[in-house]
C-alpha cells in the first residue's frame, strides 16, 4: 500500500540565508538548475504520491511561480495558505479536512534525495501514530535528538541540548508518515510543533512514535554552507550543460543550461542558467541565474541573482539580488561559507565537540586527530582503524566540516 498525499510546509522565511531569501523563499532557492524543495518532491512522486499540498506562508507567489502545478513530475500540487506561521501541527490542524487517514508530511527546509517507501511500509507495518526519519548526524545538538528502543519505537525526544547532553547521534529529519487521527489532539488556531509537543505527547499518553533510519541523501539547508554543500552534491552526480571553453574545471562543478564559462578556472564551484564567469577563478562558489563574473575572483561565496562582479575579489561573502562588486574592490563580509570544521568525540552517554580555527582543512584536522588515537591505543591496547574503543572512554570519532558534501 502507497500514501498517496504529502504535505510539505514551506511557510518559512529562511532568515540565515539572507540576503538570498529576502527575495526567493528558501524552499525554491535554486540548487544545481532546480528548485531545493523540487528534489524532495522527486522523492514522493518515486514513492507513489498523486497529491502535494503546500502549506505556504513567506511569498507564496514565488512559490507558486517556481513549482506550477506538479505535472513535470507526475503529480498534483494544492496550495494552501497560512495567515501567520502555525508550526507542523499547527498547519495540518488548518487542512485537517483535506486530509488522507494516512499520509507523508515534511518540513520544505531541507535538502532531500531519499527512498520513502521503507518509512511508509514500517509505518503501516508496526500501525504508528507518526513515523519519523530519523539521520545521524555529527552535531545532534542542533536538531531534536531521538532515542529508540529495542523495538525500533522512540522512548525520548529532546531538542535544544547541549553538546554534552546528547544522548545519541540520531536527528529527526524532518519527514514523517502520519495517521490523521493524531491531529484530533492537536488545539486549533494556534502555533503548535511537532517535535516539541506533540511527540512528547504521544510518548507520554502511551501512542506508538516509530522511527525509520532515513535512506538517500538529506542536508538542512539553513546557513549559507549548507546551501553550498547541496549544490556540490548534485554537481557530483551532473555533467555540465552549458558552454565551456579554454577553462579548467576541477572536483564538482556544474555549469548549467544557457551559462557560459571561458578563459576560468573552477574548482567546487556551480554556475546556474543564464550566468557567465569569463577570466575568473572560482572555488567553493554558487552562481545564481543570470549573473556576470568577469575578471574576478570568488571563493568561499554565494553571488546572488542578476549580480556583477567586475575585476574584483569576493569572499567568504553571500550577495543578494542584483548585487554589484566594481573593479578593485575586495569583498569580504566574514560570512562561514565554507562551514567550520570539528572533532567530535562520543561516548555512549555524551557528545563532545572541539571548534578548530577556520584556516584548518578537513585532511590536516584528520592527521591530528590520528596522532591523539594512536596515542590512545598505545595506552589501551586497541587498533584505531576500526574507530571502536574497547571500554566507555572513547567509542567513535569523527573530523567534519560544515558544508563539505
Amino acid at each position: 500500500m502507497k500514501a498517496r498525499q504529502a504535505v510539505i510546509m514551506v511557510g518559512g522565511k529562511g532568515t540565515r540565508l539572507r540576503p538570498l531569501t529576502e527575495t526567493c523563499p528558501k524552499p525554491v532557492l535554486p540548487v544545481a538548475g532546480k528548485p531545493c524543495i523540487w528534489y524532495l518532491m522527486r522523492s514522493m512522486a518515486r514513492a507513489g504520491v498523486e497529491e502535494i499540498i503546500l502549506a505556504c506562508g513567506y511569498r507564496s507567489e514565488m512559490i507558486e511561480q517556481a513549482l506550477g502545478d506538479g505535472s513535470d513530475l507526475g503529480v498534483r500540487i494544492t496550495y494552501t495558505y497560512e495567515d501567520e506561521p502555525r508550526g507542523t501541527g499547527g498547519a495540518l490542524k488548518l487542512i485537517e479536512g483535506m486530509l488522507d487517514p494516512v499520509f507523508i508530511a515534511s518540513n520544505g527546509d531541507v535538502f532531500a534525495d531519499i527512498d520513502l517507501d521503507g518509512q511508509v511500509a514500517r509505518h503501516l507495518e508496526t500501525g504508528a501514530d507518526v513515523t519519523v526519519a530519523l539521520t545521524p548526524v555529527p552535531n545532534p545538538w542542533e536538531f531534536g535528538v531521538a532515542r529508540i528502543a529495542d523495538d525500533g519505537s522512540i522512548s525520548e525526544f529532546r531538542e535544544g541540548l547541549k553538546p554534552g547532553q546528547t544522548f545519541s547521534d540520531l536527528i529527526n529529519a524532518g519527514v514523517y508518515v502520519v495517521d490523521k487521527k493524531v491531529l484530533a489532539g492537536i488545539p486549533e488556531g494556534r502555533f503548535y510543533d511537532f517535535s516539541k509537543e506533540l511527540f512528547p505527547k504521544i510518548i507520554a499518553e502511551g501512542g506508538k512514535l516509530m522511527g525509520f533510519p532515513l535512506s538517500g541523501t538529506w542536508m538542512d539547508v539553513g546557513r549559507p554552507s549548507d546551501y553550498l554543500k547541496a549544490n556540490l552534491h548534485v554537481a557530483s552526480g551532473k555533467g555540465s550543460e552549458g558552454a565551456v571553453e579554454r577553462s579548467s574545471l576541477q572536483g564538482r562543478v556544474f555549469v548549467g543550461k544557457g551559462a557560459a564559462v571561458s578563459e576560468s578556472e573552477l574548482s567546487d564551484s556551480v554556475v546556474m542558467e543564464g550566468a557567465s564567469v569569463r577570466g575568473s577563478r572560482l572555488s567553493r562558489a554558487v552562481v545564481l541565474p543570470g549573473s556576470k563574473v568577469e575578471g574576478s575572483e570568488v571563493r568561499d561565496s554565494i553571488i546572488g541573482s542578476g549580480c556583477v562582479v567586475e575585476g574584483a575579489v569576493v569572499r567568504n561573502s553571500v550577495l543578494g539580488e542584483g548585487e554589484a562588486v566594481r573593479p578593485g574592490e575586495v569583498r569580504d563580509d566574514g560570512r562561514k561559507v565554507r562551514g567550520r570544521t570539528f572533532l567530535v568525540l562520543s561516548t555512549g552517554s555524551q557528545t563532545l565537540m572541539s571548534a578548530l580555527p577556520s584556516s584548518t582543512n578537513l585532511l590536516a584536522a584528520e592527521r591530528a586527530f590520528s596522532s591523539i588515537l594512536a596515542a590512545y591505543a598505545n595506552l589501551n591496547g586497541w587498533n584505531p582503524r576500526s574507530r571502536k574503543a574497547p571500554n566507555a572512554a572513547l567509542t567513535t570519532h569523527q573530523v567534519f566540516q560544515e558544508g563539505s558534501a
